[in-house]
């Protein structure tokens, strides 16, 4: 069911992050201009190649600072917030970054007479976890349908695609050390959604009228233990690792002290943090609670893509000698016949 027309100007706060750029080229496929607003315009400029030229707008916007959110949707005839941190680094914190500031947002673009509205949300989202993140992704939620009931808010699982923070990072970490964690006995389950059919899902959000005001949880195809996605990875990359059990009591104070140390090097991620840790004691798929929302099927988009087919073509540069090299199952089989 379709209900606002294309053509018109959208915000995309967070546009120049992984989802943010398929997100933009997804709405720019379907005539929309596109103004993407984030605190670093000069390290987004290839998003004007996303679209048409002159489709695509970018602005400084800081969703801390009121004044800058305004000038950013002056005009605008929907939004989307995507603003959102897996760990907590310098002035970036959860409250800060992902509560207040989709409440900042979501006010002033009720104020600004903004009806469609969609907030990128997280399965997992609960105001009574005690994973930081979960709290304020849940904090989020409310103030965004408290300022815009129309609102509509996404809560995807892991999202894969060439620039993702899950595969590419567990690829990376096999290159080097001989063992990756297998937290919580690798038993959490997920159910990884590609960042192709996440952006077709904001945009189904924005122009079916029967999406304002839902909450939908989004996941892919398939789903997937911890240990089989780590398993499957060093497989791709062909480097066989040791998979180390490490209970969650023991995981915790050391994502701690990770998180800690950290800090001390602004330009490099830790591998893992408590509050991560809190976060894998749950699985992460779709209908793990009570809740009766609304699934990526209802949004009309399908057929989804898997794992399998996709990330191959961007894990290779994580094998030992590049994209042509064989893995050692295949010269096995080469042999055998």
């Amino acid at each position: 069911m379709t209900g606002a027309t294309t053509g018109g100007l959208i915000t995309i706060f967070g546009g120049s992050g992984f989802v943010g750029r398929y997100v933009a080229r997804a709405l720019c496929r379907q005539s929309w201009r596109v103004r993407v607003a984030v605190r670093r315009p000069h390290l987004a400029g290839e998003l004007r190649m996303a679209g048409e030229v002159g489709q695509v707008q970018i602005v400084q916007a800081n969703v801390r600072n009121r004044p800058s959110i305004e000038r950013a949707l002056d005009g605008a005839d929907a939004a989307v917030n995507l603003v959102g941190i897996l760990f907590e680094k310098g002035r970036q914190s959860f409250d800060g970054t992902q509560a207040l500031g989709a409440a900042n947002v979501a006010e002033l673009a009720a104020a600004a007479g903004i009806k469609r509205f969609v907030q990128m949300s997280a399965i997992g989202a609960d105001a009574e976890s005690k994973s930081q993140y979960a709290r304020s992704k849940a904090d989020a939620e409310a103030a965004v349908l408290e300022h815009l009931p129309s609102a509509t808010i996404l809560r995807p699982s892991i999202v894969f695609g060439p620039e993702d923070e899950f595969f590419n990072r567990f690829a990376q970490m096999a290159r080097y050390a001989p063992a990756l964690p297998l937290i919580g006995g690798g038993n959490t389950k997920f159910q990884p959604l590609f960042v192709d059919d996440l952006a077709d899902a904001v945009l189904a959000a924005l122009t079916r009228d029967d999406a304002q005001g839902r909450i939908y949880e989004l996941g892919g195809p398939n789903t997937y233990s911890f240990k089989e996605l780590l398993s499957y990875i060093l497989t791709e990359v062909d480097r066989p690792r040791f998979l180390a059990p490490l209970p969650f009591f023991a995981a915790k104070p050391l994502g701690v002290i990770t998180s800690v140390a950290f800090k001390f090097y602004p330009f490099m991620d830790p591998p893992i943090t408590g509050d991560q840790v809190e976060l894998l004691k749950s699985d992460n798929i779709v209908g793990a609670t009570d809740e009766d929302l609304g699934r990526i099927e209802d949004l009309g988009i399908g057929p989804l893509e898997t794992v399998e087919a996709v990330v191959p073509d961007y894990l290779w540069r994580y094998r030992p000698y590049g994209e042509f090299h064989q893995s050692r199952e295949d010269e096995v089989s080469r042999v055998d016949v």
